[in-house]
């Protein structure tokens, strides 16, 4: 059972790492760095995995051991690396608080050492620590052992004080974030980055000082631990982005919604759209521009061939349009969607007038996804109309507008 879930959290940390991937072509340190640091737990927890590890052990005895530790110092130092670069942007008329310059030192030490750690873990590895045979847990295996435990101290001295700066800076954070999701994102950042100091600190000492626990239970508790700390981690991580897959999500479906409305309004007018109308697997295909600016131009899009409509309704159009859909479950929508449609069709017969009639009503929309969300309730009414109703439509609004001309002569 830890075997799959040992999968699980690695596969859902290696999806992180593909979803953070696009960060590398930004010059943002923050986003690249949470890129690594997702990367660098990918690798570690896949060392973990039997295949993975059999598959390193092969050509040297606990390669593994050396390049899991190895991917972790890589994450937790892109983790140092982040928090420096989100506190580096607020300093204050004063400076920075103390607080912050003393992760800034922090980080600056553990980079700094990066080099002679990671080659000091090498040459420990291959000369002091005794391989004779593959291990089942590596620390529990050769605790008490000097060239071991050295090798892991190493390690497990850099990661606590690197996780234990990470663990303070995301606890104090979290108590000053602004939202909801961004506390719980920052305590689970926190929560995660203290077990894995108290982990570290555990090891350090089993290392030294070995326990009667076997190796098969050790081993339990190591891989419960970290794949307990990299979901926490990744969970935190992901949370404060939830607000921003969700929007991106809601503009997704909002475009989903208005291209048909859009196509046929275009498809008249096609001088209107800066980008021309393609087809639906050519628009949910689309990388740029993003999905809210796409929105935005095609709501501007619909609103601008909606204005040249006017100089193609009657006058009497708008009125006729209320008046047949006074009985509708959502009205107000659903006149506009049969004017834009009588119109449409009025503009396709080349029926165009030199003045245009009284635009469509004010509505009192306050952003961009509320104006996509009434037009998609227009566009839901404006799909359903049959060439029948259309028809009887027209033939309303043009005998109302005759009757208007006649009375207008018998009163001349």
């Amino acid at each position: 059972m830890l075997d799959i879930c040992t999968y699980i959290g690695a596969t859902v940390m290696t999806v992180m790492a593909l979803w953070r991937l696009p960060a590398l072509r930004y010059d943002e340190p923050e986003r690249r760095a949470l890129w690594a640091c997702a990367s660098g737990f990918a690798a570690a927890l896949w060392c973990r995995v039997p295949a993975v590890k059999s598959a390193l052990d092969s050509p040297i005895t606990d390669l593994y051991v050396l390049v899991k530790y190895l991917t972790s110092i890589i994450a937790i130092l892109a983790v140092l690396r982040y928090i420096t670069a989100i506190y580096g942007k607020a300093r204050g008329p004063a400076g920075n608080p103390r607080y912050v310059e003393r992760s800034r030192r922090v980080n600056r030490i553990a980079h700094g050492c990066a080099f002679g750690a990671v080659g000091a873990m090498v040459i420990l590895f291959f000369t002091a620590v005794d391989r004779s045979r593959p291990s089942t847990e590596f620390a529990t295996d050769h605790a008490g052992q000097w060239g071991a435990a050295t090798f892991i101290s190493i390690l497990y001295i850099y990661l606590a004080s690197a996780s234990a700066t990470c663990a303070f800076q995301w606890g104090r954070a979290a108590r000053h974030a602004d939202t909801r999701l961004l506390r719980i994102g920052l305590a689970l950042m926190a929560i995660a980055t203290a077990l894995y100091t108290l982990y570290s600190l555990f090891r350090i000492v089993t290392v030294w000082a070995p326990t009667s626990a076997s190796a098969p239970t050790m081993r339990v508790v190591a891989d419960t631990s970290n794949l307990t700390v990299a979901l926490l981690w990744a969970t935190g991580a992901s949370i404060p982005s939830a607000k921003a897959v969700s929007a991106r999500w809601t503009a997704w479906r909002a475009l989903h919604a208005l291209y048909p409305l859009r196509r046929d309004l275009m498809s008249t007018f096609p001088d209107i759209p800066f980008q021309p109308s393609a087809s639906r697997l050519r628009e949910w295909t689309r990388t740029s521009p993003s999905l809210d600016v796409r929105l935005d131009q095609w709501t501007q899009d619909i609103g601008d061939a909606v204005e040249q409509l006017r100089h193609y309704a009657t006058p009497s159009l708008l009125h006729v349009a209320e008046d047949v859909t006074a009985g509708h479950p959502d009205p107000e929508p659903a006149a506009e969607a049969y004017w834009i449609k009588a119109a449409l069709h009025n503009a396709r017969s080349g029926q165009r007038s030199r003045l245009p009639v009284r635009g469509l009503r004010d509505k009192p929309l306050s952003d961009i996804h509320a104006e996509a969300h009434w037009l998609a309730r227009v566009q839901a009414v404006y799909a359903a109309i049959s060439d029948g109703q259309l028809e009887a439509l027209l033939a309303r609004a043009a005998g109302e507008r005759d009757s208007h001309h006649l009375s207008d002569q018998a009163a001349r």
